[in-house]
């Protein structure tokens, strides 16, 4: 069961995968050569020398995200079927496309939109290089604040659920989980990631073609997901109830 999971997961994580590859080559990488050409411009002006591109532009735009987003999709889709499988079951009455949808959502929330709305993304090219490993490190510590915070939210409703009720528990962890992370927004630090005179609306919308990305990669990764599962259920289901031949 595990491995036809894992298997599953990580073949509709490299559909996901592809599906937003669109969003990116469409509204991303336009953004990033708006980046990399006002870098470009500001280090001419500055007399500074430009360095050597060691992999081309060509080859980023094209076969290097190609490559990262596969071996993304597929990783994220073989830890989406371990969350599944962990959780199928364990939420109540829920079937398998339901709960693919609840841990879509879950992640979704705890490793895109908690760190994206303190930290949002910023093009390559023009951020202060003095500050990348501070600003990795905060990023990678909202990712696990994120991931801390949805777990003890879907933990605490399904305690909550019999006593207050679904709705009811639903509202006390949603509120529950906002301060906390309201609290955590206000006493952790945020660099200033972009350069001066960078154009407003060319972060603006590279930081939406970002969002974008995620969004359909988690959304196409769960209702694929859920939708393959509750199929492969339903056909060893029938299996399991067809009756065994006389004399097999």
């Amino acid at each position: 069961m595990m491995r036809s999971l894992l298997v599953r997961g990580m073949l509709a994580g490299l559909a996901a995968a592809a599906i937003a590859l669109l969003i990116a080559w469409l509204y991303g990488e336009p953004q990033v050569g708006h980046a990399i050409a006002f870098e470009e411009a500001k280090a001419h002006t500055a007399h500074e020398g430009h360095e050597a591109e060691v992999v081309g532009r060509t080859m980023q735009r094209t076969g290097g995200l190609i490559t990262a987003m596969a071996f993304y999709g597929v990783a994220l889709g073989g830890l989406f079927s371990i969350a599944f499988a962990f959780a199928h079951g364990r939420l109540g009455a829920l079937g398998a496309r339901a709960t693919a949808g609840v841990v879509a959502l879950a992640g979704f929330v705890a490793v895109e939109l908690v760190p994206f709305l303190k930290y949002p993304a910023t093009p390559p090219a023009v951020g202060d290089p003095e500050t990348i490993g501070s600003r990795t490190a905060l990023y990678f510590g909202m990712v696990l604040l994120g991931v801390l915070a949805t777990t003890a939210a879907v933990i605490a409703r399904h305690r909550l659920a019999p006593g207050l009720g679904g709705w009811n528990a639903t509202i006390v962890t949603a509120v529950g989980f906002a301060v906390v992370i309201a609290v955590f927004y206000r006493i952790t630090p945020k660099p200033d990631a972009v350069a001066d005179g960078f154009p407003a609306t060319v972060l603006w919308d590279f930081r939406v073609a970002s969002f974008g990305v995620q969004l359909v990669l988690w959304a196409t990764l769960g209702l694929l997901f859920g939708y393959l599962t509750e199929r492969a259920f339903q056909r060893n289901a029938r299996s399991a109830a067809e009756p065994v031949p006389a004399g097999a």
